[in-house]
């Protein structure tokens, strides 16, 4: 059965890679999330205080990929005690976010965090919620890192690298 989360992990380029590499999901898409205006555009984002955070769709495979498994996955490619950072990229549209549509979903990403918290001295910064609103970035941000392979990504390549281990070593 197909499954949509949105995570928002700092710069969507790097982190819409990284989610389409897990297997289970079937796609991703790059956009914005929980703002305030209709529509923005990447621009209206980064520079008109919209409040929008840079997010990715993912739809997934429930029977194939465990929500907990692609969490525990996510938090490995951000810093989850940043607040409106990852990498270089300071704004509150760089924030850490799980935006849920199913509220059968609350309890496992509520799970997944307070274990989480436990590896952790800092508080959490993931901020969840339920999903107010989301609009697709403009059609050169779709799949950007593989149109353009150099391009720049917050998320290393040993970050690329542990998920290929993880996927490949771990039952999901």
């Amino acid at each position: 059965m197909m499954k949509r989360i949105y995570l928002a992990g700092g710069c969507f380029w790097g982190a819409e890679k990284y989610l389409g590499m897990i297997p289970g999901v079937l796609a991703t898409q790059t956009g914005f999330a929980n703002g305030r205006t209709e529509n923005p555009s990447y621009e209206d984002v980064c520079r008109r205080d919209t409040g929008h955070a840079e997010t990715v769709q993912v739809d997934y495979d429930e029977e194939k990929l465990k929500l907990s498994f692609l969490l525990d996955l996510f938090y490995g490619s951000i810093d989850p005690v940043s607040t409106n950072r990852q990498g270089h990229d300071i704004g509150t549209q760089y924030r850490t976010g799980i935006y849920y549509t199913d509220e059968a979903d609350k309890p496992v990403i509520t799970e997944s965090i307070a274990a989480l918290q436990k590896k952790h001295d800092e508080a959490i910064a993931i901020e969840v919620l339920p999903l107010e609103n989301y609009y697709p970035a403009e059609e050169y941000h779709q799949k950007y890192l593989d149109k353009n392979p150099g391009g720049y990504c917050h998320i290393g390549p040993g970050t690329f690298e542990a998920l290929r281990k993880a996927v490949t070593d771990t039952t999901m």
